[in-house]
C-alpha cells in the first residue's frame, strides 16, 4: 500500500469523530510498520486524546516497542503545545516513530508549522499528502480559526425541478426521498448548530433533531430567528427530549415577559439589533461565533435562505433537487424576495460536485473560499 493509501484510510477514521469533536477539528491517524497498518486512531470528543495518542497506544498495546522505526499517517500537523492534553509530538518522539506524514497544517497562525518544525529538530521525517482532502474534512474549523471566529455556513435547499419547497398550500412532505433525508440528517449530526426562521417553525413544528437509524448521532443546538418572540412554548424544539439546547433570536423590542418564560423553560434567548427590519444576521454571526459555534446549518424556507444569502454569510451550499415538478407559479419558491436584476450578478458556485441519492440530485458548491 501507497502513502495516499494510509492517509485515505486515516481520512476515513477522521470521519468517525465528525460532530462529536467541536470545538476541536476530527483528526484521524494511522501507525504503519514494514508496510502493515499497526495502529489506528481518531480524536473522539473534545477533551480525549488525540488521533495520534489513539493510534500509538493501539499499536503499542501489546508490545510497547512496536511503534519503533514505525511512520505514522495523520490528517492534522501534530499539536506542539499543552492543552488539555500533552503535546502529540512529544508522544510521537517518545514512541520511536521515525517518519510523520502529515494531511495539512493547523490553521492556527500562532502555531501552524509549529509542530512539523519540532519533530524535524528532533530527527523525524516529515512528509506531507493529500491536503486538499485533509482540509476539507475541517473546512468549519479552518474558517473558524482564521476569519475572525465567525460560523463556518451551510445553506441546505430542497427543491422540485421547477424551484418549489412546497404546493400553494403548503404541502412539503416529501419532496425528497428517504436517503436524501438521511444525508440531512447527517449533516445535521456534523454542524454545532442549525438555524431556521418563525415561518417554518409555525408551519412544520419541526424538531430539527439528529434521527439516523442505528447510528448514534448528536444533536444540533436548535437556532429560531423570531424578532418579536412569537414561538408557541408547546413547539417541539422547547419540549422534545435532546441532547443540545435551543436558542431563540430576538429583535430589541421583544416582549420581556415571553423572554422570561421562556428562559424559564430551558431557552436562551438571544438579542440581536434589525437591519432594514430584519434580525441583522452578519451580529448574529459574531455572537455565535464568541458561544464558538463554528459550523451552522441553515435549513430555514425562502425569506431565511434569500436572507442569508444577501447578507454574505453563506460559505457553501447544498441543493437537492427531486425529479418531480409542480408545473405551475402557485408554488412556494426556493428564495422568496427581491433577487438581483442582471445574471451577471447572480449567485454562482465554485468547486462543484454532484451525488446521487436514489434519483434525487445533490449538487454541493462554495460562495466563498476557505
Amino acid at each position: 500500500m501507497t502513502d495516499h493509501d494510509h492517509m485515505r484510510k486515516a481520512l476515513s477514521l477522521a470521519l468517525k469523530g465528525k460532530g462529536f469533536t467541536s470545538p476541536n477539528p476530527c483528526v484521524g491517524a494511522v501507525v504503519v510498520k514494514n508496510g502493515v497498518v499497526i495502529g489506528r486512531g481518531w480524536h473522539q470528543a473534545a477533551g480525549m486524546a488525540h488521533a495520534e495518542v489513539e493510534a500509538i497506544e493501539d499499536a503499542q498495546r501489546n508490545t510497547p516497542s512496536n511503534t519503533e522505526g514505525a511512520t505514522i499517517y495523520v490528517t492534522l500537523e501534530p499539536c506542539n503545545h499543552f492543552g488539555k492534553t500533552p503535546p502529540c509530538t512529544h508522544k510521537i518522539i517518545n514512541a520511536g516513530i521515525t517518519r510523520v506524514v502529515v494531511g495539512c497544517k493547523d490553521p492556527n497562525p500562532d502555531v501552524s508549522g509549529g509542530g512539523i518544525q519540532y519533530l524535524k529538530e528532533n530527527g523525524i521525517q516529515v512528509a506531507g499528502i493529500l491536503e486538499k482532502e485533509s482540509q476539507a474534512l475541517i473546512e468549519d474549523f479552518i474558517w473558524y480559526t482564521k476569519r475572525d471566529k465567525t460560523p463556518f455556513v451551510i445553506l441546505k435547499c430542497a427543491s422540485t425541478l421547477d424551484g418549489r419547497i412546497a404546493t400553494s398550500t403548503g404541502d412539503s412532505q416529501w419532496i425528497t426521498n428517504e436517503k436524501s433525508r438521511e444525508r440531512v440528517h447527517r449533516l445535521r449530526h456534523e454542524v454545532d448548530a442549525i438555524l431556521i426562521g418563525s415561518g417554518t417553525l409555525k408551519a412544520d413544528n419541526p424538531s430539527l433533531t439528529s434521527r439516523i437509524e442505528n447510528t448514534r448521532t448528536k444533536d444540533p443546538i436548535r437556532i429560531i430567528l423570531d424578532s418579536k418572540l412569537s414561538i408557541d412554548e408547546k413547539a417541539r424544539v422547547i419540549t422534545q427530549e435532546s441532547n443540545a439546547g435551543t436558542i431563540v433570536v430576538a429583535g430589541p423590542k421583544a416582549p420581556p415577559e415571553k423572554k422570561k418564560a421562556l428562559e424559564k423553560k430551558g431557552v436562551q434567548v438571544l438579542e440581536v439589533s434589525l437591519k432594514k427590519g430584519r434580525l441583522d444576521l452578519g451580529q448574529l454571526m459574531i455572537k455565535l461565533g464568541r458561544m464558538s459555534i463554528q459550523s451552522l446549518l441553515i435549513e430555514g424556507g425562502g425569506k431565511v435562505a434569500s436572507a442569508a444569502l444577501k447578507e454574505g454569510i453563506v460559505n457553501k451550499v447544498l441543493f437537492f433537487l427531486a425529479p418531480k415538478f409542480l408545473g405551475g407559479s402557485d408554488g412556494v419558491p426556493v428564495f422568496d424576495g427581491k433577487g438581483p436584476k442582471k445574471i451577471c450578478d447572480a449567485f454562482e458556485l465554485k468547486q462543484m460536485e454532484v451525488e446521487m441519492f436514489d434519483r434525487d440530485l445533490l449538487i454541493t458548491g462554495y460562495l466563498k473560499d476557505t
